[in-house]
């Protein structure tokens, strides 16, 4: 606030300076130290007053707004007093006269003192200020796009005119404030030239700026966002003057930068453990709704148990003071957290049934599925919630607002759907994108799943609407003419619909699109064919020459989308080690630049597919590397923590097992304990069903383990032990697999190891596993790359491995008790043989 003043200051000591000597009634103006003040000076000169004064008036009784905090600002006081009604009139008789700057800062004040847009006076200034446009320097022209931005007119032939001429002057803006101001207000209509011009215009500048000035680097931040570009050498710039500006940040700033990494999917430790701590040393100053809401955003999603115990009691106290915005921020940051606090549900609840008129359909939409994660126990709110929803979608006609209110209303319990929600639905499914489509598809789901109507009719509504959902889903692929724009809709289209309905349609579109493929959407197609589990070879060929030909324009960080699907599909690409070395040189020089857990991740898919670069594990299996790791971990939601914990256990177990030379040690003995005892023991019907038959064909059941621990804690679905002649050995006879302190595979118990025993010579352990659907390519038989690894280890442990694919025991062939059992004693006695 101090900094603040000191500028509010210095701008009046800038007008004093440019008043003159003979001017009396200026000197007065500017002396003035109050709002009150101007307003006397004005109604005691009235006749007096020129451009100059009235401009200078204006100027002033926003300065001093400015310098108060937001709740005690009193614009409302301001706006209304007679004096400032002279001000207007006096302000739109002299417009002609003022100059370039003057007529913009009077619009910008004058929006800012809440003259609403239809006021005549804006609409003057806006008119005349678009006649002077060719003549604005580019500062005037940013002041002036702001003004236009914040009368909702980012779309309007006024912008494109600013767009327009930033497109031609933009060599002569060397002001980062002036072209961060210009890249948001331009960003609704900028093209993707215009965008990647800004974009290094705004790296040359951030490097020549006063790394103070963070607000610039946070507009440039908010333009990514904007654009929806998460370009990262820019993203990684701007994260550094952040970290250089920690202590001057405060709550609202770290909510709005984190919401924008949120955002980009951009994630950076340095600056998530940082904000953590700032942010818990600003609990105890966050006392007012304003700043308290930025900081439970913030801070709420990222902090300890304790610390958000504290936010909730203090977001408790303050409930009945929030206005319905924070309110809306304050419930959406508790479904973030998973908040489970009864009391402080139930106090927004209330909050909320009493303010629902406040709020605008898809903020609607928003607290509804909030309150709905949230486990809300409030029937009568939810009521009057699913009426407000479906009287939204009666007059909505924007496809997301639809989409949204259609995907949150199924999630209400509801034994029928109104038919007013379905014909929205019908009407609006031509004009949407597949994404919203895919949403639509969820929806109709839930409502099949919940209308007992249904399974009587095959020409009920939902019928006609999933058959015209597929024909609109269908007809946007095979109109689809452009790559990119095709990636972004995918880039959330999942579930049951989309893979059986469009999966296969959307390979062949982008086999249609291979040429479309270039180094900047390399790591989005890849990302996209992992996710789908499907095996497309010309695609994969096609990322791998792209990357082996682009590969020092790829950021080092996208290796790990790049190298993904090659490793969870298990496919070698042709020049498949040049591959996999040119994109581990590309992330080598960096490895001090990655966030832990992308690190582990990346780690996790090399070994995956057999490949484990020294340096790369010798970096992370590093005391000072894994305890920075918890740090960020710490940070994470619950989901993606516990992903990151198994997939550095899994990495462990695999340098163990193949790596011995690295000598790193395991040290998730009590890790895996702790999974084994939440986990599910029970058997599958078909685990139950092949160990029965596995006795038959053995000489009885204790021939035959089930779900057994292999030292570094694998579970082997079925264990046997065969002598040198093929014959079985009873299980009895035979101890667990260890491993003992030294780290060697030994055989005995935890509790009772006495001494090693060893297999008669030349005796075998077999470990039988089924594959189930998840351990191959959907669109073939092709074992994915996790399996292959699990055979390996096995291997290693000292086990012949014997797999049975889920689509060979449940296939026609085998559809008799004598079949299956031939088909194990095959698997058994002979494949190996």
């Amino acid at each position: 606030m101090f900094r603040l003043r000191g500028l509010c200051h210095a701008s009046r000591r800038l007008l004093h300076s440019r008043a003159t000597g003979s001017d009396q009634l200026l000197d007065q103006l500017v002396s003035c130290t109050s709002e009150d003040q101007v307003f006397d000076v004005v109604g005691k000169n009235k006749a007096k007053l020129s451009e100059k004064h009235v401009g200078c008036a204006m100027s002033l009784l926003w300065q001093f707004q400015k310098e108060k905090p937001e709740m005690l600002r009193t614009v409302e006081f301001v706006r209304t007093h007679p004096q400032f009604l002279t001000l207007r009139v006096l302000a739109e008789n002299k417009i002609q006269l003022l100059d370039d700057d003057t007529l913009v800062d009077l619009l910008y004040n004058a929006l800012r003192l809440h003259v609403e847009p239809y006021d005549s006076l804006i609409q003057e200034l806006v008119t005349e200020a678009w006649v002077r446009i060719e003549k604005f320097s580019m500062s005037t022209l940013s002041k002036f796009a702001v003004c236009i931005n914040d009368q909702h007119m980012q779309h309007s032939t006024l912008m494109g005119k600013i767009t327009d001429i930033v497109s031609q002057k933009l060599d002569i803006v060397h002001d980062a404030r002036v072209l961060s101001t210009l890249m948001i207000s331009v960003s609704p209509l900028a093209s993707l030239r215009l965008r990647d011009r800004l974009i290094e215009k705004a790296e040359s500048l951030l490097d020549t700026m006063d790394q103070s000035r963070f607000n610039n680097t946070r507009r440039v931040v908010q333009f990514l966002r904007n654009v929806k570009y998460s370009y990262r050498p820019l993203l990684e710039k701007c994260n550094r003057v952040f970290l250089l500006n920690l202590k001057d940040l405060d709550a609202e700033n770290f909510s709005i930068i984190l919401g924008l990494y949120q955002s980009l999917q951009f994630n950076n430790c340095d600056f998530r453990l940082a904000a953590k701590q700032r942010l818990t040393e600003l609990i105890d100053t966050c006392t007012d709704p304003v700043s308290f809401t930025k900081l439970f955003a913030a801070l709420g999603p990222m902090a300890a148990q304790e610390t958000r115990e504290r936010l909730e009691s203090a977001a408790l106290l303050l409930a009945e003071e929030l206005n319905c915005q924070q309110a809306l921020a304050v419930v959406e940051t508790m479904e973030e957290m998973e908040c489970r606090n009864p009391q402080l549900i139930s106090k927004v609840a209330a909050f909320f049934y009493k303010n629902l008129n406040a709020y605008k359909p898809v903020e609607i939409a928003r607290l509804t599925q909030a309150l709905i994660l949230l486990h809300c126990q409030n029937p009568e709110l939810f009521t009057k919630l699913r009426s407000l929803l479906v009287r939204y979608l009666q007059v909505s006609v924007v496809p997301y607002e639809v989409t949204m209110l259609t995907r949150v209303l199924s999630m209400l319990p509801s034994p029928r759907v109104d038919e007013v929600v379905t014909s929205r639905v019908d009407a609006v499914l031509p004009q949407c994108n597949l994404s919203d489509l895919n949403a639509f598809a969820v929806a109709i789901a839930k409502w099949v799943r919940n209308d007992p109507s249904y399974r009587h009719t095959t020409s009920s509504v939902y019928v006609k609407l999933l058959q015209k959902l597929n024909r609109c889903g269908l007809d946007r692929l095979q109109k689809a003419d452009s790559l990119d724009l095709l990636l972004e809709e995918l880039k959330y289209a999942s579930g049951e619909w989309f893979e059986e309905i469009l999966l296969e349609e959307t390979i062949v579109t982008l086999q249609r699109l291979i040429d479309q493929v270039t180094w900047t959407n390399v790591p989005e197609l890849a990302l996209f064919l992992t996710r789908t589990n499907h095996l497309c070879t010309p695609l994969l060929d096609r990322i791998a020459t792209v990357t082996l030909e682009h590969i020092d324009k790829i950021h080092y960080s996208a290796t790990y989308a790049t190298l993904l699907p090659f490793a969870v599909l298990d496919y070698d690409p042709p020049q498949g080690d040049e591959f996999f070395e040119t994109c581990i040189q590309r992330f080598k020089p960096h490895l001090s630049s990655f966030d832990p857990h992308l690190l582990v991740l990346l780690a996790y898919s090399l070994a995956v597919a057999d490949c484990f670069p020294e340096e790369l594990i010798r970096t992370i299996f590093n005391v000072d590397f894994l305890s920075k790791l918890d740090a960020q971990l710490e940070t994470l939601p619950d989901a993606l923590n516990m992903r990151i914990r198994l997939r550095l256990m899994e990495l462990n177990r695999a340098v163990c097992l193949e790596c011995p030379e690295f000598q790193v040690p395991w040290f998730h003995d009590r890790f895996c304990q702790q999974l084994q005892r939440k986990g599910n023991g029970n058997a599958s019907a078909v685990q139950q069903q092949i160990h029965k038959m596995l006795g038959e064909i053995l000489g009885g059941i204790n021939y035959a383990k089930v779900s057994l621990l292999t030292p570094y804690f694998y579970a082997v679905d079925f264990e046997c032990v065969l002598d040198k002649n093929k014959t079985p050995l009873p299980y009895v006879e035979q101890s667990p697999l260890l491993i003992s302190e030294g780290r060697k595979v030994q055989w005995g118990t935890l509790t009772q190891l006495k001494e090693r025993r060893e297999l008669p010579p030349g005796a075998e352990r077999v470990a039988v596993e089924f594959l189930d659907s998840k351990s191959f390519c959907k669109n073939s038989h092709h074992i994915k790359g996790e399996a292959m690894m699990r055979k390996r280890h096995l291997e290693i442990l000292g086990y012949h491995v014997v797999q049975i694919p889920h689509f060979e025991w449940n296939s026609m062939e085998l559809s008799t008790q004598d079949a299956w059992k031939e088909y194990l004693r095959k698997k058994l006695f002979t494949d190996h043989l």
